[in-house]
């Protein structure tokens, strides 16, 4: 039997071809038919040819959908459950699942510390851009959700939403705080957004897109910084009166330096105005001593299309002297979804937070090529493009 699926073909290529459906390939796990799938930045990552990607990648790694086959061993999941996988792929047993650190898990991908769906060197495990998706360890793994209602909501527990508040967590966001969140894309929104669940005191969010900039005021009652219009360090302390308590870097490795880029500018994405440690060296310099840094933002050992040699062997030049002068923490690494995922459901299931503000695109799975060309090109001058779900 084959399915629809998109399938990663070269640099800035992705199509819908047919492969084959997945099956049941141990006791533990399950098949489901996909509901919604979600593009990702990092899926960017790959599809601009920032990676080590080979053609044939069945892409997506935030997935929900019902339970259409399952597993002998499997005993608390059935067909016709609703269910939502984290991104990561993890054992359950190892001794990083079992601290929590499912991000990071020692068994699903040899040599490697984490597993993810669809994603290059993170395991055999094909994405869910597709009809179907096969969920090893599934009493571990799948996240049952109730039977009906808040489908775009809980589409958000996959990824982007646990991300954001692992940022917050990393930086160790409390009540009270004030809090820079570098990047207004739709992690850095669900970070300014946790800040706000959280209780913080100031949110900052800065940015260069004035949509952007737009959602992080109306949803999460953000300060904006606009770093088109001068430094945004120097923004956020004439704003603020001084450095803030904590700050979370939504931007990674493809940060733009604010030194090359202009208000006049369009909004397509070009990588030769990268400054790759320029987040991380404003967070040092915008949170205040012995503050913490939470950088849940990608950042790679290698790099194909850096902007110099030593970048694109994934080493940058951090200000790590000021760092240590100033007495900073920091939290590095990819979500540990299951975490947190549990307790975010519940909190939508009781009204407690609303994600879905941050879906701007929902399409059949057919125009997932268009959305990745468009999502490429940052075409967020006018409209606001965010997240985009896919539905098969």
């Amino acid at each position: 039997m084959s399915m629809r699926a998109v399938v990663f073909l070269g640099e800035k290529e992705v199509s819908i071809e047919e492969v084959d459906e997945p099956e049941i390939e141990h006791p533990n796990d399950v098949v489901i038919d996909i509901t919604t799938s979600a593009i990702c930045g990092s899926d960017l990552h790959m599809y601009e040819g920032r990676t080590a990607a080979e053609p044939g990648i069945v892409f997506g790694h935030e997935n929900m959908g019902i339970v259409s086959e399952v597993g002998d061993a499997v005993s608390t999941l059935e067909e016709g459950d609703r269910v939502v996988a984290p991104f990561n792929v993890a054992c359950g047993f190892c001794e990083n699942c079992e601290n929590g650190y499912t991000g990071f898990c020692t068994n699903v991908n040899p040599g490697f510390a984490g597993g993810a769906y669809g994603y290059v060197a993170m395991g055999p495990y094909k994405g869910g851009q597709a009809e179907k998706l096969r969920i090893p360890y599934a009493d571990f793994n799948a996240l049952q959700l109730p039977d009906e209602g808040h489908e775009d909501a809980f589409s958000l527990l996959a990824d982007i939403f646990p991300t954001g508040w692992h940022g917050t967590e990393l930086a160790n966001v409390e009540a009270g705080d004030s809090v820079a969140v570098f990047g207004a894309g739709p992690v850095g929104l669900m970070a300014a957004y946790s800040a706000k669940l959280k209780g913080a005191s100031e949110i900052y969010s800065i940015d260069r897109v004035p949509s952007r900039l737009e959602m992080a005021e109306q949803h999460c009652d953000a300060h904006t910084i606009n770093f088109d219009e001068g430094d945004p360090v120097e923004q956020i302390k004439a704003e603020h009166g001084g450095e803030v308590d904590k700050g979370v870097d939504a931007v990674g490795y493809q940060a733009l330096d604010p030194e090359e880029t202009s208000k006049d500018d369009d909004y397509a994405y070009d990588p030769a105005k990268e400054n790759p440690a320029l987040v991380i060296n404003s967070l040092i310099r915008a949170v205040r001593p012995t503050g913490e840094l939470g950088i849940p933002g990608l950042y790679v050992p290698e790099d194909p299309g850096a902007p110099d040699e030593m970048s694109a062997q994934g080493r940058l030049g951090i200000d790590f002297g000021l760092l240590f002068e100033k007495g900073q923490k920091l939290g590095t690494g990819q979500s540990n979804v299951k975490s947190y995922n549990r307790q975010l459901r519940d909190m939508i299931i009781e009204g407690r937070a609303d994600p879905t503000w941050v879906i701007s695109h929902r399409v059949n799975l057919d125009e997932a090529p268009e959305m990745y060309s468009r999502f490429d090109e940052r075409e967020e001058a006018d409209e606001a493009f965010t997240k985009v779900l896919l539905e098969p």
